[in-house]
Parts: structure tokens; C-alpha cells; sequence
């Protein structure tokens, strides 16, 4: 508004000016003309170039001002991705920036990779530090393309900086520009870094934050995921599949006669076994599914966009997995299973209590088998390596 007024009142001025000198043309007679058409265009000309000088300062301005509270927002969530996402939208308001990538490393796994900017491309790994694993504040590469498609604009030049906590590192924070290495100006290198500075204490904060809450979703001993994560996860999938008119299956199913085995092989031994069971189980879900431990020997598994008949062919994998060879010091075991497809009319209490009853109808019919509620004839158990057939 203030920059507006002062606009206003610039072209004010000029037009009075204007007119004065007309004015004084006009009595000066004929022969000023020509200097009353130079002053005009004189006082037209600083009248373009100060309201481009006006207009540039207030892009300016509004310009750092969100930059300023998008780095004020950084710490305002612990959500990581939402971090991730801020500081890349904060890089990518930088002078001469085209794309922005972040790379932050991710104790006992694969780096976390975010990217802006490229469109549909798959982001790369950052830039790499030196070789000798040192940390220098900034490195900036330039790229030279033998021939590029008509109308590609390719990455011309990218400049990277290390993200760090406490002097620890956490990954790096990439700007790329297709324009060459002087689009990111004088002072690029140092936004950049001061963009890294206030970015890596939220990022910790946010990954640690997520670290320790995936550390809370998991069972302590079979390392899938816990009772509580179910629950939670059976609700959101039944009411996002209900919304959309998707299918969902689940099958729940427990170890048979395990508490006489753990009874015999003693508590400890139990352990083993049921740890052992857990990485057969881990080995054999797709990675879309949920698998869980909801209590003692009895798991379960959420199978998004699934029928009963994928949880039917699931529980057979299953079954093959654990009875193909002894578990533990348990011998081979067998699993009984309850096996469901989610109704328009379930929420997700009555979803689960329809698989668990179809579970201990499993268990009455002989064990080894699993019970489907559309189909209440149990599938008999067959030998291992063998199919059953529906």
C-alpha cells in the first residue's frame, strides 16, 4: 500500500509538472515546442523507470517476506515431511533456483530423498561431498550436455550444502538452476546455507520425532507392527476404503497349540519361536500390506484393495511358509485363520469381530485350516507344499 501511495504521487508530481511547462510553453510562443516536447518525455521516461524501480522493490519485499515466514514456519510442526516440504519450497523462492532436492539420512535404512521442481523426473541422489568424507560448506558443479530434445531446458548448474545439527550431519540441501551457475548470483551460496542453518535443528527434531514413533508402532519382539498401530490402522483403511468404494481384506490367524508347546519348550524358547514365525510372515506379505502382532501367538493382516479370495491365497502362503520347515525348537506348526472382506455396511469394529469369529470357527473345525464368512465350509489343511483349492 505505502509503495502504491508513493506511486501515486509520483505520476502526480509529473503530471503538474507537465502542465506547468506546457503552460510556459505555450506563453514562450512556438519556438519552445520542441523543449516542451523533450521535457515530457524526460519526465516520462523517470516516470517508467521509477515505477519499475517501485514495482521491482515490492516483488522484493513481498518476496522475503514469505521466504521470511516460510523459515519461521520451519519449526512450527514436527511433522517430517512437512518439514522437508517448507525447506524446499524456502529454496526454491531463492534468486535463480529452478529445483530444489534434499537428501536426509535415516538411521538403519535408505537415505529420505525430497525433490521440487523436477516434475515427473525421479530425483537423484544430491551432490556428493568429497571423497575424503569431509564436510565443506558449499560445492557447486556445473553440467555440459553433448545435445539436448527440442525445447529441453537440462540442468545447467547445481550448488549443494551440508545439513547439520550440533556439527552432526544430516544429509544435504541441493539448489539447481537451468540458466548456469550465475544465476544463483553473488550471495547464492551463502542464502543457501543460511537456509541449511535454520532447516537442520526442525529436521532432526522432525526425523527423531518420527523415529521414536515408529519404534512406539512396533512389537518389541516380532518387530511388526503392534496391537495398538492395528487398531489404528484398521479404522483409517475401512473408513478410506468405504469412501472411495474400496475393496479391503483381512485375515487374522494365530499359531495352533502354542501354549502347549510354549508350556513345554518354556517361555524363552516361545520367544524364539514366535520371532522366527514373524520374519516367515514378514518374508510373504506384499509390502502394501499391514502385518501385525495383536496379541500373544495371534497376528493379523490388513490387505488394502484386496478380496477375500487375495486373503484366502495370502493365508496359504502363509501356512506354506510356517509348516515347510520346524520353527524354533517348536517342530513344523500350522496356523488356523479367519479370513473377511470388508461390507458397505462395516465399520471397522464389526470388520474385525466378523474375522476373529471366523478364526475360532477355524480352530472348532480341526485346526490348520482357515474360515472365510462367505464361505463357512473351512479349507482343509494340506500337506506342505501343496495348494488348497476354494
Amino acid at each position: 500500500m505505502t509503495t502504491l501511495l508513493i506511486a501515486c504521487g509520483a505520476a502526480l508530481a509529473a503530471t503538474l509538472l507537465l502542465a506547468a511547462a506546457f503552460l510556459l510553453g505555450r506563453r514562450a510562443g512556438g519556438s519552445a515546442d520542441e523543449k516542451l516536447f523533450a521535457l515530457s518525455a524526460e519526465i516520462d521516461e523517470r516516470m517508467q523507470a521509477m515505477v519499475r524501480d517501485l514495482s521491482e522493490a515490492l516483488e522484493r519485499a513481498q518476496e522475503e517476506n514469505r521466504r521470511s515466514r516460510v523459515l519461521g514456519e520451519l519449526g512450527g510442526t514436527i511433522d517430517l515431511d512437512e518439514v522437508l516440504n517448507r525447506t524446499l519450497e524456502a529454496a526454491g523462492a531463492l534468486d535463480g533456483v529452478d529445483a530444489a532436492v534434499l537428501e536426509v539420512e535415516v538411521e538403519g535404512g535408505e537415505p529420505l530423498v525430497a525433490a521440487t521442481g523436477l516434475g515427473s523426473a525421479t530425483p537423484a541422489a544430491t551432490i556428493a561431498g568429497p571423497p575424503d568424507g569431509s564436510s565443506p560448506r558449499a560445492i557447486a558443479v556445473e553440467y555440459e550436455y553433448g545435445s539436448t530434445e527440442p525445447g529441453e531446458t537440462p540442468i545447467r548448474a547445481g550448488l549443494a550444502v551440508p545439513l547439520l545439527f550440533e556439527g552432526e550431519p544430516l544429509g544435504y540441501l541441493a539448489a539447481y538452476s537451468r540458466s548456469g551457475r550465475t544465476a544463483f548470483g553473488e550471495t547464492g551460496a551463502a542464502e543457501l546455507e543460511e537456509l541449511a542453518h535454520r532447516a537442520g535443528p526442525a529436521i532432526d527434531n522432525a526425523r527423531r520425532f518420527r523415529e521414536a514413533r515408529q519404534l512406539a508402532d512396533l512389537d518389541a519382539l516380532t518387530g511388526l507392527h503392534n496391537r495398538r498401530y492395528f487398531h489404528e490402522t484398521l479404522v483409517r483403511e475401512v473408513a478410506r476404503a468405504q469412501r472411495y468404494s474400496r475393496s479391503l481384506a483381512l485375515v487374522i490367524f494365530d499359531l495352533d497349540d502354542f501354549k502347549a508347546i510354549n508350556d513345554r519348550i518354556g517361555h524363552l524358547a516361545g520367544d524364539g519361536v514366535l520371532a522366527e514365525a514373524a520374519d516367515r510372515i514378514r518374508d510373504v506379505v506384499r509390502s502394501a500390506d499391514v502385518a501385525c502382532r495383536v496379541g500373544g501367538d495371534e497376528f493379523a493382516v490388513i490387505l488394502p484393495e484386496s478380496s477375500v479370495h487375495d486373503a484366502d491365497q495370502l493365508y496359504k502362503r502363509l501356512e506354506h511358509a510356517i509348516s515347510i520347515r520346524p520353527v524354533g525348537q517348536a517342530g513344523r506348526l500350522h496356523l488356523s485363520a479367519g479370513v473377511t472382506e470388508l461390507r458397505p455396511d462395516d465399520d471397522a469394529i464389526s470388520f474385525f469381530e466378523r474375522a476373529d469369529e471366523a478364526l475360532y470357527r477355524a480352530k472348532d473345525a480341526g485346526k490348520g485350516t482357515a474360515v472365510a464368512v462367505e464361505a463357512p465350509t473351512p479349507f482343509p489343511r494340506q500337506a506342505p507344499g501343496t495348494a488348497s483349492s476354494s
